[in-house]
């Protein structure tokens, strides 16, 4: 499969490849012309026990041209619902699953090539990715990182040297990510579509183990596996809403079992304040915009619920009775978390019952003001260390929103936090910084046209801490110019 061992000091245990034979394909990458490392994260490296620094060494290996000592490369087989219609083989087209590592916390990751060359599921596709959605991709994984939100995480990105054509010659390139796993609900789908309850099973023993091992003992495992699910993506999607997130693609095959965002193609982060926002070209009927991504991600574990209903009980009526009411309760908690994460943007220490609808108040206030998302939160807490009214200069007409924060300043009244504590807690869930559009689109310009990587440099570290003030940074907090226009993203192939 290599032909050289190159050791990068990883302790390697692959648990997919050793115990779910039948789930993929055995493979490797293509021998890219000409690898360059380009960037590597030094310190999730060192949380993984990667210890080899030689930059030919890591190009070798993260550009897919060579297998390092213990890896046992794969591409892994899933379906999935693409926009809603089914498609019955997906599967790792343009990635491969180099193994399985245990990180300095005794916590199972993946380690994963992405755009390393076609697989048996790149359904005529060139399996390589191209420099600029390989550098979206660490940006904002990374940057959702430190915003606490669940993620793939980014290792590495490699230049290849080889030119590769979209609508035009784009430099070649993969990304290295890491992630608990990637087992995704389109790789349940694969194997109900099927008729192999067998092979629903073991997958689902095997996740729970990997992600829910207090679930083994339990007497209703399956069931209770789908409700851990449920809540771990609605606790995620919950936390894209609150920092204005907006994923772009939720098929089926990109939900995680894990409660991980991945795949980073047509995202965006919203900046003025849009439930219908949409980025993706493709998305003209808006199915994945902001508001929409609950709706969504119960659509999803609906359908994921659907492959489980075997398991869950031997009588098909009494499973959809079990099933439909897990799924159903994702509502609940999502809203709790969606509200409990409100509050503290809001600086609110204790919970009334009216709480709900000042958090909606607030949005239907900043509808059709072109009223930055990011900025508004962390105004609010400036004007409350100030004791001005800052916030409302954001807004066209400020009429509905200056009610509103009457409203907000008599519950604030009600507790004992003082304004210091409050502000410190505002501020430690409002970011100062996201990856705003205008500012990644001129990382990857610069990068691709002109092999700068410097403002890709600068945002990442600026996104590293992105709730703390830093010296001369104010330009990475400030809006786009009017003269960016309408944002649009493409799926990053």
């Amino acid at each position: 499969m290599s032909s050289m061992a190159i050791d990068l000091g990883l302790t390697f245990d692959n648990s997919y490849f050793e115990e779910l034979e039948g789930f993929y394909v055995a493979c490797s990458g293509d021998r890219a012309p000409s690898p360059e490392l380009v960037k590597v994260n030094r310190s999730l490296a060192e949380n993984i026990g990667l210890t080899n620094t030689d930059p030919g060494a890591l190009a070798a290996v993260f550009s897919g041209s060579e297998t390092p000592v213990g890896a046992l490369p794969l591409a892994q087989v899933y379906a999935g619902h693409q926009f809603g219609g089914f498609t019955p083989q997906l599967g790792d087209g343009r990635a491969l699953l180099l193994g399985e590592v245990l990180d300095s916390d005794g916590k199972r990751q993946d380690l994963q090539l992405k755009g390393s060359g076609p697989t048996r599921f790149s359904r005529r596709g060139d399996g390589k990715a191209v420099l600029g959605a390989v550098l979206r991709e660490y940006i904002v994984s990374e940057a959702m990182h430190a915003l606490n939100i669940p993620t793939t995480r980014a290792l590495a990105v490699v230049t290849t040297g080889e030119p590769i054509l979209r609508t035009q010659y784009l430099p070649g390139a993969v990304l290295t990510r890491v992630a608990s796993s990637h087992l995704r609900f389109g790789t349940f789908q694969f194997f109900s579509a099927r008729g192999e309850l067998d092979k629903v099973r073991q997958l689902a023993d095997y996740a729970i183990a990997r992600h829910y091992p207090g679930l083994k003992a339990s007497r209703q495992p399956y069931l209770d596996f789908l409700c851990a699910v449920r809540d771990r993506q609605a606790e995620l999607v919950a936390k894209w809403l609150l920092v204005g997130f907006v994923h772009g693609v939720m098929n089926t095959d990109n939900m995680t079992i894990s409660g991980e965002t991945i795949d980073y193609g047509p995202c965006a982060f919203v900046d003025n304040y849009d439930t219908n926002a949409v980025f993706s070209s493709i998305d003209e009927q808006g199915r994945y915009s902001y508001n929409n991504q609950p709706v969504i991600a119960q659509w999803n574990l609906a359908r994921f619920a659907e492959t489980l209903l075997p398991l869950i009980d031997d009588e098909r009526e009494q499973a959809i009775t079990k099933a439909s009411e897990a799924v159903t309760g994702f509502w609940d908690s999502f809203h709790r978390f969606w509200l409990s994460g409100m509050r503290v943007k809001l600086g609110l220490s204790t919970e009334e019952e009216d709480d709900l609808a000042l958090c909606e108040q607030l949005l239907e206030s900043m509808s059709d003001q072109e009223v930055d998302f990011t900025l508004l939160f962390r105004q609010l807490a400036d004007d409350l260390a100030s004791g001005n009214s800052g916030s409302q200069t954001l807004f066209n007409d400020a009429e509905h929103f200056l009610r509103w924060r009457e409203s907000w300043l008599a519950r604030l009244a009600r507790e004992s936090l003082s304004t210091a504590e409050r502000v410190e807690m505002m501020n430690g869930a409002n970011p100062l910084y996201i990856p705003r559009n205008h500012l990644v689109e001129h990382a990857i310009e610069a990068a691709e046209q002109d092999s700068d990587y410097q403002p890709f440099e600068q945002l990442v570290a600026v996104l590293s801490t992105p709730y703390t003030p830093q010296l001369d940074a104010d330009d990475y907090a400030r809006p786009a110019p009017e003269s960016f226009g309408r944002y649009t993203t493409y799926c990053g192939t």
